[in-house]
């Protein structure tokens, strides 16, 4: 497969002629959904969704997503698929198993909302806003690394426990020059510790899992 880093949090895989979108946010520039076939949503924050991007997509699109996504979009051409947690389905060729329920806590005073992760192809995991235990072999992991409600330490700690072949950062448009820098250091410094392959993937530019 290959993985195409769009922007922030939204990411491309491709394979076998198929093509799925996971989380085509407003932080992630355009032409997100440029030759999609099937898009994977894990929640309904902005920087993760984008309704009038969504609402102007092909009607042969398919959209698998948490009923509370569902329910922010409503009645838009792409047909929308409800998925839960431990739910398995095909999104346009791609093997897809649903891992997570809640967003990681923001605020004290902010409800936790919906959110599923997913594992696409026992190969891929990305977890959304949150830092589910996936309970299988993860090869590659799309770690978040920086967020409002995401610690350093709890990043590393994450990356020990699920220990991937190959993690890269996602949720990472929050930051400026400086900010990245702190990315790679980071992820540089666990890689070297583990011995995998852990980096920040530029936008645009792609890996083969």
């Amino acid at each position: 497969m290959r993985l195409t880093k769009l922007g922030h949090a939204c990411w491309r895989l491709e394979k076998d002629g198929s093509t799925i979108v996971i989380d085509p946010g407003s932080f992630s520039g355009t032409g997100l959904l440029d030759g999609a076939d099937a898009v994977l949503i894990t929640h309904e924050h902005f920087d993760h969704t984008d309704p009038e991007l969504l609402q102007a997509a092909r009607p042969d699109l398919e959209i698998f997503t948490c009923q509370a996504v569902a329910d922010l979009l409503g009645d838009i051409p792409p047909k929308v698929h409800i998925v839960r947690q431990g739910d398995t389905f095909l999104a346009s060729g791609f093997a897809v198993r649903v891992i997570g329920e809640w967003h990681a806590p923001i605020h004290p005073d902010l409800q936790i909302i919906q959110n599923v992760g997913y594992f696409i192809e026992d190969e891929v995991f990305y977890p959304g806003d949150a830092l589910t235990p996936p309970g299988v072999e993860v090869p590659t992991l799309l770690v978040p690394t920086i967020a409002p409600w995401l610690k350093t330490y709890e990043m590393v700690e994450y990356l020990r426990q699920v220990r991937p072949a190959r993690a890269y950062s996602t949720h990472d448009g929050l930051v400026n020059e400086i900010g990245q820098r702190l990315i790679d250091n980071w992820l540089g410094m666990e890689a070297d510790k583990q011995k995998a392959d852990m980096r920040r993937i530029p936008p645009g530019e792609s890996v083969a899992v």
